[in-house]
């Protein structure tokens, strides 16, 4: 086969995406198995519903969170930190579902990361006007594991910067089923979410869900 397997056809956005060394956009991935995934979200949620949590300065997030798997992405007074237990209902988070773990070991292979090995997926709602600020993902014990985001919903646009805050961060549009996989050098780029705009996703709404698997201990 000679023909680019990821050349880019003008109008037609390309299933593959190079974003930096160790980062990889993968186009409409997530697709295949978005009917088990939404399902297993939906168990999720109603075991451990959404909530907005505040910064160690006090401020709420204007994202609304909850946790799968055997650690718990948390903030409150005391910091940020990876805890087993919901601080809401003070039991365990739900186990990660099959369907989520799948999806997240794939895309990882897809993005150059053999062996994931996730114990974490923090689930992060977006509504219109929601934010997610420049930050690194650096509570983890492991930085050897790459990151993997699923996007489910509205669009969005996903900044992708660099190891300094202070650089122009690129901007990538992503769809419902697009995964970013980020890892290696790339692994502590900061990143964030520009404003969510208005709008009706036909399965989830008028909302964003992110799926962000770790390996956190």
């Amino acid at each position: 086969m000679t023909a680019d397997l990821f050349e880019t056809v003008p109008g037609v956005r390309p299933s593959r995406e190079a974003m930096a060394d160790g980062a990889v956009l993968l186009r409409g991935f997530a697709l295949p198995s978005e009917s088990d995934v939404i399902g297993a979200l939906r168990e999720i949620i109603a075991q451990a519903p959404f909530r907005r949590m505040f910064t160690p300065g006090g401020h709420q997030m204007s994202v609304a969170m909850t946790n799968c798997g055997s650690a718990g992405w948390v903030t409150d007074h005391s910091g940020y930190r990876y805890d087993g237990i919901d601080p809401d209902s003070g039991k365990p988070w739900p186990s990660m579902p099959p369907a989520f773990r799948e999806l997240a070991v794939r895309a990882a292979t897809a993005g150059g990361f053999e062996n994931f090995a996730p114990d974490a997926c923090l689930i992060n709602r977006y509504t219109p006007g929601a934010r997610m600020s420049l930050h690194q993902d650096k509570d983890e014990q492991d930085f050897a594991a790459p990151i993997v985001s699923v996007s489910l919903g509205l669009p969005a646009i996903f900044l992708f910067g660099s190891p300094k805050r202070a650089d122009k961060p690129r901007r990538y549009r992503l769809e419902h089923g697009d995964v970013v996989v980020w890892g290696g050098p790339s692994r502590l780029f900061f990143h964030g979410v520009a404003p969510l705009a208005e709008g009706e996703h036909v399965l989830m709404g008028r909302q964003r869900i992110n799926l962000t698997f770790r390996k956190a201990r």
